[in-house]
């Protein structure tokens, strides 16, 4: 009897090695399959992450440039206490620039904008009622655009070719419409920060600090410390060896492509 109870615990536990033997085999299948298919999924996630960075639309902020250029702009949606102020200071420093305007503002200050156009500065589109343009359909995108074109060009017979969007609000549809009308989508790569209210001195700081080469600095004509700041921001940006031009004067001629940080770049046709 122990003979044959020996032989049964040999077969019980060669039994169980075979069981044990087999559900490894089992799971080691199931984790090779699993690796396998967390592979394919990273790389389908990849592939997506690099088409949707390779189509998305992004604006000008700034322009690759060998030259020591860069563009001061103003933006102009509502007051206009401080505009004349702002381009007597330009005038007496010999300074062109850009002036976004919105074309409600257009319509209510209608002199303002004919003396900004006969001073020779860039007027560009800041939209007609300065909405969220992400927030629209395409035929009220384009009403936006167009609206403000009309208003502009009545007073100063010239249409403009720069939008900037309102807030910086913008997404594939509003750079794809702006584009639609021969029209560049520009930004920008300094902040002024001047709507905020900081000292003139933290303007000038913030306007100069990380000036380079093709950059588009941001200001407005209505926030408070802006004209006691400007005569030294242009001071500060000419004592770097800058030239102040307006944006039309910095942007690259022919084709062009936005890098994922918005800097223009020329495209060699050649290719």
């Amino acid at each position: 009897m122990s003979s044959l109870a020996c032989i049964s615990f040999i077969g019980d536990n060669m039994r169980f090695l075979i069981l044990t033997k087999r559900s490894l085999l089992i799971l080691f299948i199931c984790v090779i399959l699993g690796i396998g298919a967390l592979a394919i999924g990273m790389d389908t996630a990849t592939r997506a992450v690099q088409t949707a960075s390779t189509d998305r639309k992004i604006p000008i902020y700034c322009v690759d440039s060998d030259k020591k250029e860069c563009a001061i702009s103003f933006d102009a949606a509502w007051g206009n206490e401080q505009t004349d102020t702002l381009l007597d200071i330009l005038d007496e420093n010999n300074v062109k620039t850009t002036f976004f305007l919105v074309g409600d503002w257009v319509k209510k200050y209608p002199d303002s904008v004919k003396k900004i156009a006969e001073k020779g500065h860039d007027i560009g589109n800041h939209s007609s009622t300065h909405p969220y343009m992400t927030q629209l359909g395409a035929t009220d995108m384009t009403k936006e655009l167009t609206d403000c074109n009309k208003e502009i060009k009545k007073l100063t017979g010239k249409s403009p070719t720069l939008f900037r969007p309102p807030y910086g609000d913008y997404n594939n549809d509003v750079v794809e419409a702006v584009n639609s009308l021969d029209m560049y989508c520009v930004q920008w790569n300094i902040d002024s920060l001047d709507w905020k209210d900081p000292s003139a001195e933290q303007i000038v700081q913030n306007c100069v600090s990380k000036l380079e080469n093709g950059s588009i600095i941001l200001l407005h004509n209505g926030a408070t410390n802006t004209p006691t700041a400007l005569p030294k921001v242009i001071e500060a940006i000419k004592s770097k060896g800058f030239k102040i031009v307006p944006i039309s004067k910095l942007l690259l001629k022919g084709d062009y492509t936005t890098d994922i940080q918005g800097k223009m770049r020329a495209v060699d046709s050649s290719q």
